[in-house]
């Protein structure tokens, strides 16, 4: 089965010809490698156009702005032209089996993720292996890497679990017909759990091979830039250390944003399992009837309902709080903030006075969609400071299912 690699970089030139030389060993496959530039100036896109072969397909964002991958993977998809695609980071390093002992495992409704094995700039999960192989490809230890990975490969022969993330592969038919990723997380930063969570919500199968393995040197680009500044050094329980490394303010601003931007549309936390297996809460029609709320406050609590009815000073602080957000956001806040007077329509209404929030309240409202889910019935209580009254208890996660934003 012939594959395509859909492989977006910006200014990653030494971590993509790493990536890309390491596909060109890969065994037992026939392969496409869809490189997509997003404007970058570090000689990338000359690199690029140099590489020969009708398997290469080239495609450059000019810029001078940057539409961010969550954008070109689908781009990506769209150039393809092959039946089956996988999403590959340029900062990722294949290995000789990779792709035969994911597609054994392949069908159409099923996403297929390969291990991870990556330096210790991270914290260590289930999912994967952290050891490390180098930092920068100058470093790397392929002979070593190679032989691990071999052992690794007949130890974990056939073996399967539960999960999901990068690198994944799948058929393109599967991945249109949910519309792909969601360009509310464009250019970066969360991309990957939106559409995780919709495959799960689709009844996809979501599956990890555990002898497919790729090393990822993690979060080039936008995060860690070449010549990782280490911020701490953390002791993890078994004795070895975890390097936190500095997060760029690039990535900090844009990871903010996007978390804001995932409230509104999920209405929960990013929720998965041990091995990352997403979990998707109910999404109902939340309203909140909130006294003496400023304008902190309004920012910590509009995304996470679908209306806000304020009581004290909207005029006051509504108009500020619009002209600072709605830039950073594609919902409509006039929609989303309403005084208190207004005629409330929402199915669940959550009064409450935003003077008493604390830590405490601050975490049931994170976790509303499980407390009236376990409510289970319509009705009205009382929890903490809020007065909770449910006329409907419909769920609207399923309408998310198909983006149908691009």
């Amino acid at each position: 089965m012939r594959i395509s690699f859909i492989i977006p970089s910006r200014n990653n030139l030494k971590y993509l010809q790493q990536a890309v030389q390491s596909i060109h060993n890969c065994y037992g496959t026939q392969h496409d490698i869809v490189l997509l530039d997003d404007a970058s100036d570090d000689g990338t896109w000359e690199w690029v156009q140099s590489l020969q072969g009708d398997h290469i397909i080239k495609y450059r964002n000019e810029g001078p702005n940057r539409v961010g991958h969550t954008i070109l993977y689908d781009k990506g998809v769209e150039l393809s032209r092959t039946e089956v695609f996988t999403i590959f980071h340029a900062d990722m390093i294949t290995t000789a089996y990779h792709i035969p002992n994911l597609l054994k495992h392949l069908k159409k409704g099923v996403a297929i993720s390969a291990t991870r094995i990556e330096p210790p700039l991270h914290p260590p999960g289930p999912e994967k292996y952290v050891r490390a192989y180098g930092f920068e490809p100058e470093e790397f230890q392929r002979e070593k890497f190679e032989y691990d990975v071999a052992t690794l490969e007949q130890i974990n022969e056939g073996e399967v679990t539960k999960g999901i993330f990068a690198p994944w592969c799948m058929y393109k038919e599967d991945f249109q017909a949910i519309g792909g990723h969601d360009p509310l997380f464009a250019p970066m930063e969360l991309e990957d759990s939106d559409i995780f969570n919709r495959m799960h919500l689709a009844g996809y199968q979501l599956v990890q091979s555990r002898d497919s393995f790729v090393y990822h040197m993690t979060c080039r680009g936008s995060r860690f830039k070449d010549g990782i500044e280490i911020e701490a050094e953390i002791p993890l329980p078994d004795g070895t250390i975890w390097y936190k490394p500095k997060d760029s303010e690039e990535y900090k601003a844009l990871r903010a944003i996007k978390f804001r931007e995932w409230w509104r549309k999920w209405g929960c936390n990013v929720l998965h399992d041990d091995l990352l297996m997403p979990i998707v809460p109910p999404k109902y029609d939340i309203g909140f009837v909130v006294l003496n709320c400023g304008l902190p406050l309004l920012e910590f609590l509009e995304p996470w309902c679908s209306t806000i009815y304020l009581k004290d000073d909207y005029d006051l602080i509504v108009p500020d709080y619009i002209r600072k957000e709605q830039p950073k956001t594609q919902f409509n806040l006039k929609e989303r903030i309403k005084p208190y007077d207004n005629k409330k329509q929402n199915e669940i209404l959550i009064t409450f006075d935003a003077s008493k929030l604390n830590q405490n309240n601050y975490r049931i409202i994170e976790d509303l969609s499980q407390i009236i889910k376990e409510s289970g019935e319509v009705g009205s209580f009382e929890l903490d400071i809020f007065t909770i009254n449910i006329a409907q208890m419909n769920e609207y996660q399923n309408n998310l299912i198909v983006c149908n934003t691009i």
